[in-house]
């Protein structure tokens, strides 16, 4: 599903003395715990803000004890630096390789790219945690341990974008919309600054609650969230109103994509007339429930097509269309390209 370039195993991890920056803040930590190591795998493509959303509270957790709580391994495929999607490359410490049960071997995702998963990471993946070992993934990572087999009956979440389709490549997983999943030894999250947050719950589990929480104000964090947050804001902050028929008739929509309701049914599921719906959806969004539910579906089609094998004419059903000819021509007057250009577009 996603375009995991082909990784040559490496050498195992190269033990990297943990970095305690200078600071003025301070913090006595009087507990005595190993150093947690953490191995970052860098995806291609992989995202930026959320790769260094999971590094920093480590880095200020050094930085506030002046002790060596924590270290970290970067890895990419190669060795060599691994490319960012918002275009920066980042230097690695070494290729893929695997590493003790102590370490926390965490796949850092983003841009998903249609394709398999290499066998190597894969296979290290299964290898370190069938030992013992805590297994991530940040962002897209997720998609990563679900190839490996790691997610079965496993709650797990990765960002909403890439949900939908994630969905449909695996549909025995439990997928959340919370920020992040903790699950026995199996961490994920949706990226993003909910990466800040599943980091910030690790440093509370090792040395308290007041600590995390000064390592959360040297990020200037100071609205943490739980794991039961969701991702994204509510269906009324997106459409700039609290109309509870409105947004009744939003989350109809939103729950229904493959099997879409009927005017009719969508109007009683918001509890008002059918008259009173269209209305309310001209002047709040500009467009007609039945313009607004297409695009909502158009939207949905266009996440399948770019980050799953589906066949166009399966994309169109799973997106409510029962005619491969009417998705193609409404596809194409909402995007300006056929599905299928879309799905070879760069």
């Amino acid at each position: 599903m996603t375009g995991f370039m082909s990784c040559a195993m490496g050498d195992p991890a190269v033990q990297r003395e943990a970095i305690i920056p200078q600071g003025a803040a301070f913090f006595a930590i009087k507990e005595v715990r190993p150093v947690r190591h953490f191995a970052f795998h860098l995806l291609p493509y992989f995202t930026l803000l959320a790769f260094s959303a999971a590094l920093d509270p480590l880095r200020i957790a050094n930085q506030l004890a002046q002790r060596p709580l924590y270290r970290w391994t970067v890895t990419s495929c190669d060795g060599g630096p691994a490319a960012s999607s918002c275009g920066m490359s980042v230097n690695v410490d070494q290729s893929l390789g695997p590493f003790s049960r102590e370490t926390d071997l965490v796949v850092c995702g983003g841009t998903v790219r249609v394709g398999a998963g290499a066998k190597d990471l894969l296979g290290l993946l299964r290898q370190h945690a069938r030992f013992g070992g805590r297994v991530g993934g940040i962002c897209t990572g997720a998609i990563a341990l679900a190839q490996a087999g790691l997610l079965k009956g496993r709650r797990a979440t990765l960002h909403w974008e890439n949900q939908p389709a994630f969905q449909e490549t695996f549909p025995d997983i439990e997928v959340t919309q919370n920020a992040y999943e903790v699950d026995g030894t199996i961490f994920t999250c949706g990226g993003g600054v909910g990466t800040t947050d599943m980091m910030l719950e690790q440093i509370e589990a090792d040395y308290g609650g007041a600590f995390a929480g000064l390592v959360a104000d040297m990020c200037l964090y100071s609205q943490r969230r739980s794991d039961h947050a969701p991702q994204r804001a509510s269906v009324s902050t997106g459409i700039e109103t609290r109309n509870p028929f409105l947004v009744r008739a939003i989350k109809a929509m939103q729950s229904q994509i493959e099997a879409p309701p009927t005017m009719e049914e969508l109007a009683d599921a918001a509890g008002c007339s059918r008259r009173q719906m269209e209305r309310l959806f001209v002047k709040y969004l500009g467009k007609s429930p039945y313009r607004f539910f297409r695009d909502l579906r158009l939207d949905h089609a266009r996440g399948l097509l770019r980050e799953t094998d589906l066949k166009v004419s399966e994309v169109a059903v799973a997106s409510g269309f029962t005619s491969t000819m009417v998705f193609t021509k409404s596809f194409r007057a909402r995007f300006g390209r056929s599905p299928k250009q879309s799905r070879s577009a760069p």
